[in-house]
């Protein structure tokens, strides 16, 4: 009876699924809006894309393996999904050295810090992409305008012009109501429309611009049960309820919430960010309580906060309260009597 038995937490059932089949399959629902991101920034999208995950992998290779001395695990996927959800978060203009930077700061602080994949409590991307934006604000919000694989790669501060960038339409909206305008005349002024919102012919970071591409991503992983419905649709509806509300009480002031739906990061962060496994609750209750948290974050910041966007900023206040929801929003326990009545 020396012996003490070890009962890992549930589940306890076994899926057939891996964890690098499951990254692998995230990569998979994220090539639509990279191919669309690649067709819309041309060789700009695919540099940053491509330095992105070298670097994410590169540095989760050498941390394990030279800094916390233990068998790389570069092999799983995950930090392939990191590099690839912290290009879609950035411009395509940026120089390299931003982006390895990012790349750093998201395998190196975000994850591996904690002790890695299972670990971290926030999500490594986003780590990445808001110590850039606090750290680069210029760089990272100016977008270069849609010209294809015409588009410029624009490597250092002095090629930054008004001629090859342009702002998103969040940033067009937030500018424009500032200095007294309507939400219909800056649409009509800037040409702003619906159609283009969800193919991708708007300004914005790589992954963010085309919604229908995102939403196939979305389609992908719940056929393949990769995730479940709960936290993106809890976002999604709660953005939908409350700008609702505000576009009913004054529609000059407040857009109507499927602008809000399909421009900025809000279908990328719902589908792709909020739902990574580490840093989401256990529970579908708990999976909706969070879902609307984040979109009451978002919304507060979009509509009465300085930044144009906020999902990225939401998802990481509400992934530090997951342990919280995951202490108060429980499973039933194996076995439990359910009390009728």
């Amino acid at each position: 009876m020396n012996k003490l038995i070890t009962v890992s937490p549930s589940p306890h059932a076994h899926s057939g699924e891996s964890v690098s089949k499951l990254m692998y399959g995230v990569v998979i629902a994220l090539l639509p809006a990279m191919l669309v991101s690649f067709w819309f920034f041309g060789m700009g999208a695919i540099y940053v894309t491509l330095l992105s995950v070298a670097s994410c992998v590169l540095f989760e290779f050498l941390i394990q393996k030279y800094i916390l001395k233990k068998e790389p695990r570069i092999s799983d996927g995950s930090a392939i999904v990191t590099g690839v959800l912290l290009a879609f978060n950035l411009p395509s203009s940026l120089p390299p050295f931003i982006i390895i930077v990012g790349a750093l700061v998201a395998i190196g602080i975000g994850k591996l810090t904690f002790g890695g994949l299972g670990n971290n409590p926030f999500n490594p991307a986003l780590v990445g992409r808001v110590f850039l934006l606090l750290s680069f604000p210029t760089r990272m919000t100016k977008f270069p305008k849609l010209e294809g694989f015409n588009t410029p790669v624009i490597l250092s501060d002095s090629n930054i012009s008004d001629a090859t960038t342009g702002a998103t339409p969040l940033g067009i909206i937030k500018e424009g109501l500032g200095s007294g305008e309507t939400i219909s005349s800056l649409m009509e002024k800037n040409h702003l429309g619906y159609a283009d919102f969800f193919m991708g012919n708007t300004g914005g970071s790589l992954g963010e611009i085309a919604a229908f591409a995102l939403i196939l991503g979305l389609i992908f992983m719940l056929a393949r049960k990769i995730i479940t419905w709960h936290i993106p649709v809890s976002i999604i509806g709660t953005v939908i309820i409350f700008t609702g509300i505000l576009f009913l009480a004054d529609p000059n002031q407040y857009a109507d919430p499927l602008f809000h739906i399909l421009t900025g990061g809000l279908l990328l962060g719902a589908i792709f960010m909020a739902t990574d496994y580490v840093t989401s609750p256990m529970t579908p209750v708990g999976q909706i309580i969070y879902g609307v948290g984040i979109a009451l974050i978002t919304v507060i910041i979009r509509v009465f906060g300085a930044y144009p966007e906020g999902i990225s900023f939401a998802i990481l206040i509400m992934n530090a309260f997951v342990p919280l929801i995951n202490r108060y929003i429980k499973p039933k326990r194996f076995g439990e009597e359910v009390k009728n009545g």
